[in-house]
């Protein structure tokens, strides 16, 4: 299957729910987020502004009705050392999965961390999720680690998979 008419842009404040809907069906459905308490629509509004005043992006993928699928990065870890890493997060609509969204929004979540003077991106990944290591590899990601029993979901310990990109 290809990839319906799909435009990627930064997300306005209008696009909040589609991206909650998102997020709460990978919350409820999937291991690609450890959580297992859904978000509200203050949250998810209140962790949009956050990354966009800090400049880091929050892109949507839209079709003609929705949106499709969206894509950030933000801290990989709080302590000012780690300042020139981000992890990236993409997620799309559980309908449109395995149809290339994932790799549209990608490439230029990798440009805006190069423009903002990044030095590397890393992506923490279910070790399961081979559709997601394998969309990484492609847009020259390596993995770094692999740690096993990490994280717990749905009754059941889960491996990390950590994989990285040199920016500069």
């Amino acid at each position: 299957m290809t990839a319906p008419s799909i435009s990627i842009r930064h997300a306005e404040e209008a696009d909040i729910p589609g991206i909650l809907a998102i997020y709460n069906d990978a919350v409820a459905n999937t291991t690609a987020i450890w959580n297992e308490t859904e978000s509200d629509l203050d949250g998810r509004r209140l962790w949009w502004r956050e990354r966009t005043s800090r400049g880091f992006p929050v892109l949507v993928a839209a079709d003609e009705e929705r949106i499709a699928g969206y894509a950030t990065f933000g801290d990989f870890r709080p302590h000012e050392g780690y300042r020139f890493t981000v992890e990236n997060s993409i997620y799309v609509r559980s309908d449109l999965r395995g149809r290339g969204i994932a790799g549209l929004m990608l490439a230029p979540l990798i440009e805006a961390a190069e423009k903002l003077g990044m030095h590397a991106i890393v992506a923490g990944i279910e070790a399961g999720n081979l559709a997601s290591i394998r969309l990484h590899e492609r847009f020259g990601f390596r993995e770094v680690a692999r740690m096993p029993e990490v994280g717990i979901k749905f009754g059941r310990w889960l491996d990390l998979v950590l994989m990285q990109r040199m920016l500069d």
